[in-house]
């Protein structure tokens, strides 16, 4: 207990107690008073004046603790008892199975040297989506000059062994089919190998979104988030945080999601890409001053954008 408010007290500063609860400065809100009730033996905290609450300590020293206090906090839980998702996770050994897909025999990684006078195209219209050559070395980017994929932008997926297990083509010359991906399932968790759900993730829709909102962001790849989709179960196992960044136009969606989400108490905030298309729209630096004033979701502020979406 002691050593649990060592770290509280250094990630929010000094408290007054009040029979059970501790109550300390704000982080969200920042109010002058003492709002943040703190319940140690419980798990729980909720500010009085901001409503920003949670079944998880942790989530506060994730937010706004450093990485000491990160690690030293993590000592104190336990492994995840997955009797709580018993009916959540049914079917969880079926999942169990990796799904693994060839690559295009004329894809062409993009980070090679030597590369021929037909990459100049997709360079140059990466380029001009604002994409740098540090993208296309952690996102594996390439491209096929000829084949079934040609003249096609090709982004593969990773899953936790490393393996291909879908990637996304995509036309740099235009033309009426825009995406031309493989048919097989699109439950994955897109580049699941480079995931750390330790992090806040951002959701957004598409993978080029997810090259701009950054390295923890991972595209839904379809019209909505199942509960029984990788993606959402490992959200859910492991108390992500999650930041929700679709496009504008897909705002009945995101607030499907979220509430969906917010039945397993999962941390959500809401990204506004309002002035943008999307999320690939915009420069790295607005897209990260956009998720810095993200707003926290709580089941008030959700029907409150239900409503305006009406």
């Amino acid at each position: 207990m002691e050593a649990k408010v060592r770290i509280l007290r250094g990630v929010l500063g000094d408290f007054r107690v009040t029979g059970s609860e501790r109550l300390f400065h704000c982080p969200a809100c920042k109010h002058s008073k003492n709002k943040l009730s703190i319940n140690i033996e419980k798990d729980k905290f909720q500010c009085w004046h901001c409503g920003y609450a949670g079944r998880s300590l942790y989530r506060i020293i994730r937010r706004f603790g450093s990485f000491l206090h990160q690690r030293k906090w993590r000592e104190f839980i336990p492994d995840l008892d997955l009797s709580r998702f018993e009916e959540f996770l049914q079917g969880k050994e079926d999942s169990e199975w990796e799904q693994v897909v060839d690559l295009p025999e004329d894809y062409v990684f993009l980070g090679n040297g030597g590369l021929p006078m037909s990459s100049l195209e997709p360079r140059r219209y990466l380029a001009e989506r604002g994409i740098t050559m540090d993208d296309i070395l952690f996102w594996k980017i390439g491209y096929c000059a000829n084949g079934p994929y040609s003249r096609r932008i090709v982004i593969p997926s990773f899953n936790s062994n490393g393996d291909p297990n879908y990637f996304i083509a995509r036309s740099y010359k235009g033309g009426w089919m825009k995406y031309k991906n493989p048919k097989v399932s699109k439950d994955v968790i897109f580049n699941d190998l480079y995931v750390d759900f330790d992090e806040d993730l951002v959701l957004v829709e598409g993978v080029f979104d997810a090259i701009k909102a950054g390295e923890n962001a991972v595209p839904i790849l379809g019209s909505t988030l199942n509960e029984e989709g990788k993606l959402f179960q490992s959200i859910v196992q492991n108390d992500t945080a999650v930041y929700m960044a679709l496009d504008p136009d897909a705002e009945k969606k995101a607030c499907h999601i979220i509430q969906k989400m917010l039945q397993y108490d999962v941390e959500v905030y809401k990204v506004d890409i309002s002035g943008f298309e999307d999320v690939g729209e915009m420069t790295r630096g607005q897209f990260l001053e956009r998720k810095a004033a993200a707003t926290w979701v709580n089941p008030d502020t959700l029907f409150d954008m239900q409503v305006a979406n009406i």
